[in-house]
């Protein structure tokens, strides 16, 4: 499928899911704005963009900073037809640590206050292309934690899938489609950023399937639901989890 007039717009595109989607809509012609914290990494997944790619270093859960990157992205490229809403972090947190207030707060304010306000800045561009959202979830926005540590993370999952709904209806008619991905076990940075002590070997068990995603794997899915060949899909939420939620 070619996205060769199409602008995109990318959040943690540095590493993982994001920088794997903004890496396939590059390949396919796309214009893409890839937005991420780590400057390094950044810099690698621009690379291999080659010369469409627009480099925005911000922290989305900064309201002026986001803000500011759509503006850039409009400034750059003129418009906007496709946002990825992937940026995610996960943290350890419980209700009997007395930690969960601050972790809470962290892991909301970029798993889903950040979505809202980019949705919510980025929608009059998207509604001048007919364009699309694309939210990356994740199966635990579904699934009741069975580690207390997820807690935080899931219920911002859970939240980002209710949202997906809202503004697929909210959006509709205006020719906008927004749906979400939940994923399972993918292979990226996670652990090392949340400092879960778990293994991909274990993460790989709980699967039917016996294996873990590649991040490619839930970018090529992103792409499908960005283009014309899902037109008629929103409000939809697409499971990619190697049939972690039908292991018994």
């Amino acid at each position: 499928m070619s996205f060769s007039d199409k602008v995109v717009l990318v959040t943690g595109g540095s590493s993982g899911i994001g920088a794997a989607t903004a890496i396939a809509f590059a390949k396919e012609g796309a214009k893409v704005a890839i937005v991420g914290r780590n400057e390094e990494k950044l810099a690698a997944t621009a690379a291999a963009c080659g010369d469409n790619a627009l480099v925005l270093r911000a922290d989305i859960s900064d309201e002026k900073q986001a803000v500011d990157l759509v503006k850039r992205t409009i400034d750059t490229f003129g418009k906007l037809d496709i946002l990825v809403n992937n940026a995610g972090i996960s943290r350890q947190a419980s209700l009997l640590q007395g930690n969960i207030l601050q972790v809470y707060d962290e892991v909301m304010n970029t798993n889903l206050r950040a979505v809202f306000h980019l949705t919510s800045l980025a929608a009059p561009h998207l509604i001048k292309t007919k364009g699309s959202v694309v939210n990356i979830s994740s199966v635990g926005g579904t699934a009741a934690p069975t580690v207390p540590m997820f807690m935080t993370y899931s219920v911002s999952k859970a939240g980002l899938n209710h949202f997906t709904k809202a503004a697929a209806a909210e959006l509709a008619p205006h020719g906008v489609r927004v749906n979400a991905i939940s994923p399972g076990p993918v292979k990226t940075d996670i652990i090392e950023n949340s400092g879960f002590p778990v293994t991909w070997d274990r993460f790989r068990e709980m699967t039917a399937l016996n294996r873990v995603a590649e991040p490619e794997e839930i970018a090529d899915l992103v792409m499908f639901l960005a283009s014309d060949k899902a037109r008629s899909i929103t409000g939809s939420n697409y499971f990619s989890d190697n049939g972690i939620l039908i292991k018994k």
